[in-house]
């Protein structure tokens, strides 16, 4: 369900973070900073060649605010399009980056091989159907139709407060001694997966059983990122474990 970062100014990129990020989210990657007056993005499908730009730019720009982002394709095909950040509407002053899977409304039609991030950027947001993010409405708003996923946008448009925003912050977490933002934790050693230890990027959930990808409240699959029923994975007793709770439920 991809791997969002987000940079106060003067954070400087943990590029070993951003690689695990890349490994367990392997279907493309995008950055953007603030570079004096202009936005500078970049996209590859190779994260190695992104992890390079991104940290030679953020050392010669640490000043603004910065996003780099790792993709888990859901919908759209894992081409270089596709990739985060994208602008809104095509103006290169505002770009965002997203973290889950929006509404259906922003969902791709038959024949568009559009992600639903780059759908919610080209079609949906420019016509503003929050009013102003500036306002505490238009953000409610916002965040309210993300449910819990997470996007970040920078911008250098005027008519914005300010230069960067985090929506449903706190859906993901902050690390105090680097000014970073994570959206989820696949930024930690891939050596062990924290999924396992029941932290449900879906639901928001800590669950200390430890007994496998699947989430005791709400089902959702960690190693495939589908919502139950619709996991293939071979933890079949995880699957039969939820489903009893939703018995007990309904019982």
């Amino acid at each position: 369900m991809c791997m969002l970062t987000f940079f106060k100014p003067g954070a400087a990129p943990d590029v070993t973070a951003l690689r695990n990020g890349a490994l367990s989210n392997p279907h493309g990657h995008g950055y953007a900073l603030i570079t004096d007056t202009t936005i500078t993005t970049g996209h590859s499908l190779d994260a190695e060649t992104a992890l390079a730009e991104f940290a030679a730019l953020r050392f010669e720009y640490p000043d603004g605010p910065a996003l780099f982002h790792s993709r888990f394709a859901t919908h759209g095909k894992p081409t270089i399009d596709n990739c985060h950040p994208f602008t809104i509407g095509g103006d290169e002053r505002t770009v965002l980056a997203h973290n889950g899977i929006l509404p259906t409304n922003v969902h791709p039609g038959a024949g568009d091989e559009r992600s639903d991030t780059r759908i919610a950027a080209e079609d949906f947001l420019p016509t503003q159907p929050f009013g102003s993010l500036d306002s505490w409405t238009g953000r409610e708003a916002l965040e309210h139709w993300l449910g819990t996923d997470k996007l970040v946008l920078l911008t250098i448009d005027p008519t914005y407060t300010h230069r960067g925003y985090v929506f449903n912050e706190t859906h993901g977490h902050w690390d105090p001694a680097t000014g970073i933002w994570y959206s989820n934790r696949d930024y930690l050693d891939t050596a062990w997966d924290y999924t396992y230890y029941g932290y449900c990027e879906n639901c928001g959930t800590e669950d200390g059983t430890a007994q496998g990808p699947h989430c005791s409240c709400c089902g959702f699959c960690a190693d495939c990122y589908q919502p139950f029923p619709h996991c293939d994975c071979p933890d079949l007793a995880g699957r039969q474990r939820y489903a009893g709770l939703l018995d007990m439920e309904t019982a």
